[in-house]
């Protein structure tokens, strides 16, 4: 009780008065009643920045429903398209339209224009508060459009107020900037939070990008993928992770993300890559580099990098799995298997012809030890990793908005799969020690993922590093989820049998009602309306794979966002929207450029997949903030009882 009435005290501090205590929870009560903001969820990005910018900007079709929503048959389909072109690029547009209109119509556009944006915005802000509102406002035309999308232009006086507004912005050469600023809104207002499943690293060029754009983002979460796990490891120096990272750079003709996006120097690398094959084709080391995209005179001496750095990392994880017996990955030692003099490899008691049999610096009597200068040559790397500053503050950014899962608003989200056993039961996994399962292994493995980082403790610190590898790779890893990466067999080995990585039973059980309804009571959700999503494995809809399990209890939203995997998937990703209304599901087509979809209107051309209708309405009361609201007024609520009863006196 002492407690409580200390707890009191501080909250008066704020709420000083009969009046004060009395308006705040009228004000949080009515927000209890307003719809549900709109969360959007995409996965598995991978680098494809131009893509990620474009569904950030038309929030998976939300903005053009939006559009639908406020003009229906008012405008053409032609004009609607043309003013959600306008949101997505209002910059690229205004360019484009000021080169083909005169001054005079283009005053013209100017009013048209921004009468059309303003109706937009003031629909996409009607779920929020005013306070909300005015915040998210950008500054230099906050007044402006706060005017605007709160005026009455059926009252007489005021449309007089409203137009002049509008035609002292076009005289005075603002028109543009306030359109931008409009548009910016909308974009803004439609999602009111981002998750983004997991995979935000490799294979496309421009995950720093991404990046950057998630760092300016206005609320959102992560949960981290095994992509972006190891670049984290990388990070923190670990050798085996930075070896992996570069070689998926290097593998995806993707090197200029190391050098140009985040500073690091790989002169060293290119010397020893050039001297120690110099006379080696490495035919096994071709690039999968996208045509248009990749300067084709530097592929040569990238295959050479490639080969150089998957070699040094074929070494690093030997070391890794000799310096822990307990991750059981014996079977993954392959480099002492290698037969030099006939160019054979033994796995599994099975003789297979190497494709490549130069090995220059791997000594057959010690051949997970690295050469000297392979030794070097990691040192300076690893330098270059921790000291790389863009690069760490991605990372911290990680860190601070990501996790292994997230419990959202009645759903699960997580990457890649909770594991199970053959039978459909949580896999038990021992890690340091102790065994863990479900919703704990997550959390231990987390605690560890964290501590390689922010750890001062040398030994705690360094357990953690290694523990990004293992999560990277390792075949009761949830975010991996197979029984082996068969990086090794795929380079070097023809038989195909040995590339296959069988998946974990999770992926056989996961469209079982009782198995969905399993593990989300082990994440503490047992509502029939909660859903799994998660990503990773991408869905092959060419197939005829579909990404909704389960009657809608869970969905895959990895589709192939990433163009490495469009041939496979036969669409260009998933991404999922959740209102007040439901859920919808898109399947997307591949987006072609920036250029062509403000020279011609186009939008990534999407199907809806699925459409899920909530039994009612959602508000916010229904929502993790409501649970949050509904606390604040109980406090409010105790504070005001006791300025009432005499037990707390009122201040001015």
């Amino acid at each position: 009780m002492n407690k409580d009435n200390q707890y009191l005290k501080i909250l008066s501090k704020q709420f000083t008065n009969v009046a004060t205590t009395a308006t705040e929870i009228i004000n949080l009560q009515s927000i209890l009643s307003l719809p549900k903001g709109t969360e959007h969820f995409l996965s598995d990005i991978h680098g494809e920045h131009e893509q990620f910018a474009h569904v950030l900007k038309n929030g998976s079709g939300a903005v053009k429903r939006k559009i639908d929503d406020e003009f229906g048959n008012i405008l053409s389909e032609r004009e609607k398209k043309e003013l959600a072109t306008l949101i997505y690029y209002p910059e690229e547009r205004i360019r484009m339209i000021k080169k083909q209109t005169t001054s005079g119509s283009l005053d013209d556009w100017y009013i048209v224009m921004i009468n059309r944006l303003i109706r937009v915005c003031k629909a996409s802000a009607s779920k929020y508060t005013r306070s909300k509102v005015r915040k998210a406002l950008p500054k230099n035309f906050a007044y402006v459009i706060e005017e605007l999308i709160t005026g009455r232009r059926d009252l007489g006086d005021q449309e007089a107020y409203y137009n002049e507004i509008i035609h002292t912005v076009i005289r005075l050469g603002k028109a543009p900037d306030l359109i931008i600023a409009l548009s910016k809104t909308i974009s803004r207002f439609v999602i009111d939070h981002l998750h983004i499943v997991g995979d935000i690293y490799d294979r496309g060029p421009g995950p720093h990008i991404c990046m950057d754009t998630l760092m300016n983002y206005h609320s959102v979460d992560i949960q981290w993928g095994n992509h972006d796990i190891v670049w984290m490891g990388a990070a923190t120096g670990e050798l085996t992770c930075i070896a992996t990272v570069l070689r998926f750079s290097a593998r995806y003709g993707n090197l200029a993300i190391l050098e140009d996006g985040y500073g690091i120097n790989l002169l060293p690398l290119f010397k020893f890559a050039m001297d120690t094959y110099k006379d080696d084709p490495c035919e096994c080391f071709r690039l999968h580099y996208r045509e248009g995209e990749y300067d084709l005179s530097n592929a040569q001496m990238d295959r050479k990098m490639h080969k150089a750095i998957a070699i040094i990392q074929f070494k690093l994880e030997g070391q890794m799995i000799k310096k822990h017996p307990e991750f059981l990955m014996d079977d993954r030692l392959l480099l002492d298997k290698i037969n030099h003099k006939y160019g054979t490899i033994r796995i599994n008691g099975n003789d297979y012809k190497l494709l490549d049999n130069n090995f220059p610096t791997i000594d057959p009597k010690n051949p997970y030890e690295l050469s000297p200068r392979e030794a070097e040559l990691m040192e300076k790397l690893k330098v270059a990793f921790i000291n790389c500053e863009k690069l760490q503050e991605h990372v911290r950014f990680l860190y601070r908005k990501g996790s292994l899962y997230k419990v959202y608003n009645n759903n699960l989200l997580f990457h890649g799969c909770v594991p199970l056993n053959n039978k459909g039961e949580l896999l038990e996994v021992e890690l340091c020690g102790h065994k863990f399962k479900g919703k704990a292994l997550y959390d231990e493995l987390e605690k560890l993922l964290r501590k390689g980082y922010y750890s001062i403790d040398p030994e705690e610190k360094q357990l953690g590093m290694d523990m990004h590898w293992y999560t990277w790779c390792h075949k009761n890893s949830p975010v991996f989820g197979k029984d082996k990466m068969a990086t090794f067999e795929r380079y070097f080995i023809e038989d195909k049998n040995t590339h296959v990585e069988i998946k974990n039973p999770y992926y056989t059980w996961y469209d079982k009602d009782e198995t969905v309804t399993m593990i989300l009571k082990e994440f503490g959700l047992d509502s029939l309306e909660s859903r799994i999503i998660n990503g990773h494995v991408p869905v092959e809809a060419r197939k005829g794979e579909l990404p909704v399990r389960c009657g809608g209890r869970l969905i895959v939203i990895d589709g192939g966002f990433s163009k490495a995997y469009q041939p496979k998937t036969g669409i260009a990703g998933y991404t999922l929207t959740y209102n007040s209304y439901g859920f919808l599901l898109a399947a997307h087509e591949p987006f072609e450029s920036v250029e062509k979809a403000v020279e011609t209107g186009s939008d990534i051309h999407s199907e809806t997949v699925l459409v899920q209708h909530v039994e009612r309405r959602k508000t916010v009361a229904d929502t993790d903030i409501g649970k949050e609201v509904k606390e604040n007024i109980r406090q409010l609520e105790e504070l005001l009882h006791a300025y009432r009863i005499g037990e707390l006196a009122e201040k001015e």
